[in-house]
This record gives C-alpha cells, sequence and structure tokens, in this order.
C-alpha cells in the first residue's frame, strides 16, 4: 500500500477513534430547595435522586430524578404541606433532562440546558452554569436551578396570610462516576 493511500486511511479513522462513548451513574447527590418568607426561612434537602447519562456521537444526555417526598426540611408538617401544595401525590418525582455537548465534559464550568418537569408542569431553564470538578474517576457538579413557584403553578403557601416569596432556587451538589 503506498504511503498516501494509508495516511488517507488514517486521516479518515480518525474521527470514529476519538469518538467516545461513556455512560454516567449519579454516585451520590444532595439537592437543597430554599423557600423565603418574611417570617422565616427554610431549605428542604433530598439525597434519594438517582441518575444517568450516556455520551454518545459528541452529545450527552442525563436524567436525573428525585421523589417529591424525599425532601426534608426539619418539620414534618411543613414537609406534608410541601407535598400537596406541590401535587406530589400525583405527580410523585421530579425528574430533569439536559444535554450538551460533550466537550462541556472536561470544562470547568459547564452550562446546561434543563428541562424540569414537577408538580405536573414543564419548566425550561437556558445555560444553567455548574461547576465541574474531577477527582479521580469521578466528577463533581454543583450549581443553582433558578426555579420559581409560578414556573410550575404552584400556588405560593402563605403563612399569617403572607405567601412565601415567588423563587425556590434548589441547590445542586452531585457526584458522577463512569460505568
Amino acid at each position: 500500500m503506498n504511503k498516501k493511500v494509508a495516511i488517507a486511511l488514517l486521516l479518515a479513522a480518525l474521527p470514529l477513534w476519538a469518538q467516545t462513548d461513556s455512560q454516567w451513574m449519579l454516585e451520590q447527590s444532595t439537592l437543597t430547595y430554599h423557600m423565603s418568607h418574611p417570617m422565616h426561612e427554610v431549605n428542604g434537602v433530598s439525597r434519594a435522586a438517582k441518575g444517568k447519562g450516556t455520551c454518545h456521537a459528541g452529545r450527552c444526555d442525563f436524567l436525573i430524578a428525585a421523589p417529591v417526598r424525599s425532601f426534608d426540611s426539619g418539620d414534618s408538617n411543613r414537609d406534608l404541606h410541601m407535598v400537596e401544595a406541590t401535587r406530589g401525590a400525583q405527580f410523585p418525582m421530579v425528574v430533569v433532562r439536559t444535554q450538551f455537548p460533550e466537550t462541556a465534559m472536561t470544562a470547568p464550568i459547564l452550562y446546561a440546558d434543563l428541562e424540569v418537569q414537577f408538580a405536573g408542569q414543564t419548566a425550561y431553564y437556558k445555560q444553567v452554569p455548574f461547576q465541574r470538578t474531577a477527582h479521580g474517576n469521578e466528577v463533581q457538579i454543583s450549581g443553582t436551578v433558578p426555579a420559581t413557584c409560578s414556573d410550575f403553578k404552584i400556588e405560593r403557601p402563605s403563612f399569617l396570610t403572607v405567601p412565601i416569596k415567588n423563587e425556590i432556587p434548589v441547590r445542586v451538589e452531585m457526584t458522577w462516576r463512569p460505568m
């Protein structure tokens, strides 16, 4: 085989070698929503999220889900009311889907478009920044989803006739590992 043909074949095959198919599993997570009222501030925490991601042909697709009932604010009455207000019996899971270019998997800040299904509604958030830190095989992701009650058509709960603030940001701390 002449050298030019061999080099042409090698260059043609190079993109196939460079493509990496990878799968990711959510190792651990902490999701924290913040609710604010003039009388008090509340954080509800869930460590029950499950997730999986697949990168193929230059694109990564991730799915994360957490049971609505898994959020704990330290007050079981408040948590029960939260499940009622968010229609958690009818829609028991918070589901997040995202996709981004595979090249973002190595950037220090990953900008993700999110589709969030919660309380029977779907909201979209564009270019949400997440800090990405690698530790060996594991990758830690942290950031905040700028959610609001109105995004999900949730009637804001009231205390002493004063409703909570519309903003209910969700802090995300996750550790992913390749499968």
